[in-house]
């Protein structure tokens, strides 16, 4: 797969594409980063990309011209144009399904805004906006990261055990359960006997249930869409209305 960034700043993402197994995965192919950056496609002598806002305003608006000339030069040459998603706060929220869903495509271009925001008219071309969260960032450069690791470790071989990508958190819709390695103890607090008992069936059922346990009291949102058994939903709304109560 590959990451098409459009970014004013290419340089912010040397260390975070060199080590780990991001590094790696690029190192082995299995996954490729490109560059485009609108400076580049500016017109007139002083590389200009933005500019003071029609009707007036603070801060300056990110021009249509460079940003397009950037995102289209990714086209190929028979016309196909790469997914475009502009990273912006006004953008839905990036979910685990998302990361899962664009995982699955060849290439996605990740249009980094900078400044006040970027020209409607340029927006109106993108094929989707992504958002981090309600808050609001310097520029895009940090949620393409965010979008990077989060598709990347999804693509094969890049994890070392992809099994595990359905038990972490989000996975299947639910907060990942505790976790717990040496010591035995640790300031006077020890690991639950469930876990050294060797009884595999007896670990994944105390983990399903620490998961829906966890998930119901820090993300109760997530339990509308998740995947349950009826025992397992009926159970989860006694819990919430004792807790309701």
């Amino acid at each position: 797969m590959k990451f098409h960034l459009v970014t004013l700043f290419p340089s912010l993402f040397e260390s975070f594409l060199e080590g780990g197994i991001l590094g790696r995965a690029l190192n082995d192919g299995r996954l490729e980063v490109g560059f485009r950056n609108p400076r580049d496609f500016a017109e007139d002598k002083h590389r200009s990309v933005d500019d003071a806002p029609y009707g007036g305003g603070s801060g300056m608006v990110m021009m249509p011209g460079p940003l397009m000339s950037a995102v289209e030069s990714l086209d190929d040459d028979a016309g196909a144009r790469v997914h475009r998603i502009l990273l912006t706060p006004q953008g839905r929220p990036f979910r685990q399904a998302d990361a899962k869903r664009l995982s699955g495509l060849d290439a996605i271009a990740l249009i980094c805004g900078r400044y006040e925001g970027v020209d409607e008219r340029a927006r109106s071309q993108m094929d989707e906006e992504i958002s981090l969260g309600d808050f609001v960032l310097f520029g895009g450069e940090v949620a393409a990261m965010a979008v990077i690791e989060a598709v990347g470790r999804l693509l094969p071989g890049v994890l070392g055990n992809h099994e595990s990508l359905s038990e972490e958190s989000h996975g299947a819709g639910l907060l990942e359960y505790p976790h717990y390695t040496r010591p035995a103890e640790f300031r006077g607090e020890g690991v639950p006997s469930v876990l050294t008992s060797g009884n595999h069936a007896a670990i994944a059922a105390w983990r399903r249930e620490q998961a829906l346990k966890r998930t119901a009291a820090r993300r109760p949102d997530l339990l509308a869409e998740a995947e349950l058994s009826a025992a397992e939903r009926a159970a989860v709304a006694t819990t919430q209305g004792g807790a309701a109560e």
